[in-house]
C-alpha cells in the first residue's frame, strides 16, 4: 500500500459485505455440512483450505492476467482471461456464483469508480460478449483503483474463505469465535499462494477437486436449501 487512500480502496473492494450477493453462496459448504464432510472448525478450516488451493491456480491465475491486461490496456487480453475461468468451472452453480458476483462487481464499480476500462468490461458483458466472471472483476478494479497485483489476490482469496466461514456460522453449530481462528488461519497461506502462481499463464490454469464437484452435484438435487451453491 502506498497511501491511506489505497488502503481505504482496498478495504472497500475487498469487503465481504460489498453488495455483490456473496450472501446467497456458500462455495459448497452447504452440501458438505448436509453430508457430515464438515462436522466442526477442523474439518471446516480443511474444506476452506482446499478452496483456496483451487482457487489459486484457477481464480487467481485469471484475476492477475486480468489485472495485468488491464494495466496494459488491453480489452481483448481481459476477454481472454474471462473465457478461459468460466470454461474450467465445471458445475452449474460455480458458474452462476462467478457470473453473477462478476456482474454485480462490474456494475457497482462502474458506477462508484466510472473507470473506462471497467465501464467497457461491463458493456462487454450486457452484450454477451464477454463471461463476466468475479475473479476478473477483481483484477479489473484493482488495477483502476491503483492497488497492486497482489493486493487484489489476497482481497479475493480472503473474500472466498470468508464467504464459506459465513456460510458455515448459518449452517452448524460454529461458535463466532472459532469461526475467526478459522479465518485467520487459512488467510495465512495467502502469501505463498500468489508466489506459486505468479508466473503462471492461462495454459496453466487447473484443478483437481472431486469431492468438491460431487458436493455441488449433489446441491444442484437438494430439495431444501438456504445457498445458491
Amino acid at each position: 500500500m502506498t497511501s491511506m487512500t489505497a488502503l481505504m480502496r482496498a478495504l472497500q473492494f475487498g469487503d465481504s459485505v460489498l453488495p455483490v450477493g456473496a450472501f446467497s453462496f456458500s462455495n459448497g459448504v452447504e452440501s458438505a455440512v448436509a453430508q457430515r464432510v464438515v462436522r466442526d472448525a477442523a474439518t471446516l478450516r480443511g474444506f476452506i483450505a482446499v478452496a483456496l488451493e483451487q482457487s489459486e491456480r484457477t481464480d487467481g491465475v485469471a484475476l492477475l492476467e486480468a489485472h495485468r491486461a488491464a494495466a496494459a490496456g488491453d480489452m481483448a487480453r481481459i476477454v481472454r482471461a474471462d473465457e478461459a475461468l468460466a470454461i474450467r468451472k465445471l458445475n452449474e452453480e460455480t458458474r452462476l456464483m462467478n457470473t453473477r458476483m462478476g456482474r454485480k462487481l462490474a456494475e457497482l464499480a462502474s458506477h462508484v469508480t466510472g473507470a473506462p476500462t471497467i465501464v467497457r468490461w461491463l458493456e462487454l458483458i450486457e452484450r454477451r460478449e464477454t463471461p463476466g466472471t468475479f475473479p476478473v472483476g477483481m483484477g479489473i478494479v484493482f488495477q483502476s483503483a491503483g492497488l497492486g497485483e497482489n493486493h487484489a489476490f489476497g482481497a479475493h482469496q480472503y473474500g472466498l474463505a470468508s464467504m464459506m466461514v459465513g456460510a458455515a456460522l448459518r449452517l452448524m453449530r460454529l461458535h463466532y469465535l472459532d469461526a475467526q481462528s478459522v479465518l485467520y488461519e487459512v488467510s495465512g497461506a495467502a502469501e505463498g499462494a500468489y508466489a506459486r502462481v505468479a508466473d503462471l499463464s492461462l495454459d496453466d490454469m487447473a484443478a483437481f477437486a472431486p469431492q468438491s464437484d460431487v458436493l455441488a452435484a449433489i446441491h444442484v438435487d437438494a430439495h431444501v436449501r438456504l445457498f445458491m451453491s
